[in-house]
């Protein structure tokens, strides 16, 4: 049986949909799709895979990112979605421990992906509220109102910014503990 479930992660939230996918496995139901916001379930024994999630350099059907997701795979695991350039992993628990992250130098890297990510988005947005809001006060525009969605939107991005910041740092220090 399949089951269709909407839920709404930001792109910082990354570890935490990564725990809420890998606690819909222990209860038996493992992704098998998933797109944005929907997520497509499929009925498996309880705790039979884990689930990882990564942020990719390049779009996954980059060439470069065919051979990391091959290298992946060889591992055991296998993709099971992507979205932009995330994409999504699963592997039988019974095959053993599953990371992505083999050090802290990588898990640093993907914290910079999403560093990325987010000042990119981040800075569309402003230019996009800052945009639609001058065009309110050139000319009076109320449907220009509308700016303020993007404004907001960036405001959210800048929060989850200092949130992976924050993530970055604290690994930053821990990696210089053990050098």
């Amino acid at each position: 049986m399949r089951k269709t479930v909407y839920k709404w992660f930001w792109a910082w939230e990354f570890d935490k949909e990564e725990k809420w996918l890998n606690e819909m496995a222990a209860k038996g139901l493992t992704l098998v799709s998933m797109h944005f916001f929907k997520y497509m379930f499929e009925e498996t024994d309880p705790g039979k895979y884990q689930i990882r999630i990564e942020l990719l350099d390049k779009h996954p059907n980059h060439p470069e990112s065919e051979t990391y997701i091959r290298f992946i795979e060889e591992t055991g695991a296998e993709q099971i979605a992507s979205w932009v350039d995330w994409v999504y992993f699963r592997k039988k628990t019974a095959d053993g421990p599953f990371e992505l992250f083999s050090d802290i130098a990588s898990r640093i890297r993907m914290l910079n992906r999403v560093i990325g990510l987010l000042t990119t988005l981040g800075i569309l947005c402003l230019i996009s509220g800052g945009y639609n809001l001058s065009l309110y006060f050139l000319w009076g525009n109320p449907i220009s109102l509308v700016g303020l969605l993007p404004l907001a939107v960036s405001v959210l991005l800048g929060i989850g910014l200092l949130q992976i910041r924050k993530q970055k740092k604290k690994l930053t220090k821990d990696q210089n503990l053990f050098e």
